[in-house]
């Protein structure tokens, strides 16, 4: 083991978040996202069909965490002019693995939480139209709002729960985790085939249509049915 006297600097702290119903906390190692994974998003985006999965990433540090009954808060970004709400139901790995069978994901999941993934649209469209990569859109600083994680055995029927947004009391975003176009259990399969997924692992799994634009003094209030509310005010 390196003897932390031996670092250049001070290594930051450990990115975790709290468990329901425990005073253990889920240390995150990696932040996986799933592009356009629900029918109406896809179309609203220009795109429609059942198309393979495909995944991006955040940084750990990304992550805000938001306790329970808090408000958190995101400052707005640099260099954009429209910066989207995406509401997602975000998956816990607790066990990791490589090619990983759909009908064996629920064993590597240790829980479920409510996510927002934050987006720079317009310099996400700026990067698709040139072809390049969409990290300056996507892995933005505090773009990964997360609520307590719910423990497998408490979360309910996640597969079939409702999922909204809303900003100002007025509905952004309202669907169902049953319109996932690559379910759960399918999205672990096909992403443990590319990345070994591994214990701390977050994967938000796409969001519905309705994502549109918030500006500084927006409250964001998302819920995914059993999994309670995250609530994220933009300063």
């Amino acid at each position: 083991m390196t003897n932390p006297s031996t670092y250049v600097f001070t290594p930051p702290p450990v990115v975790s978040v709290p468990v329901v119903g425990s005073s253990a906390r889920y240390a995150v190692h990696r932040v996986y996202c799933v592009g356009r994974n629900y029918e109406e998003h896809a179309k609203e985006m220009g795109f429609t069909g059942r198309e393979p999965p495909f995944f991006f990433l955040k940084p750990a540090d990304a992550v805000v965490v938001v306790d329970a009954g808090t408000t958190g808060t995101i400052p707005y970004p640099s260099l954009t002019k429209n910066f989207h709400h995406e509401i997602e139901l975000v998956v816990a790995i607790g066990t990791g693995g490589k090619n990983i069978l759909a009908a064996d994901a629920h064993k590597h999941i240790y829980g479920y939480a409510v996510g927002l993934d934050m987006t720079r649209r317009d310099l996400q469209g700026e990067m698709k139209k040139a072809g390049r990569p969409w990290c300056i859109g996507k892995a933005v600083d505090h773009s990964a709002p997360i609520g307590p994680i719910t423990p497998v055995a408490q979360a309910g029927d996640v597969n079939n729960a409702e999922l909204y947004v809303q900003v100002g009391g007025v509905d952004r975003q309202r669907s169902n985790v049953s319109k996932l176009i690559w379910n759960v259990a399918e999205t672990i399969e096909h992403l443990s085939t590319a990345w070994e997924l591994m214990p701390g692992d977050l994967i938000y799994t796409g969001t519905p249509e309705g994502v549109a634009a918030v500006v500084t003094g927006d409250t964001m209030v998302g819920g995914v049915a059993g999994l309670g509310e995250l609530h994220v005010k933009v300063v």
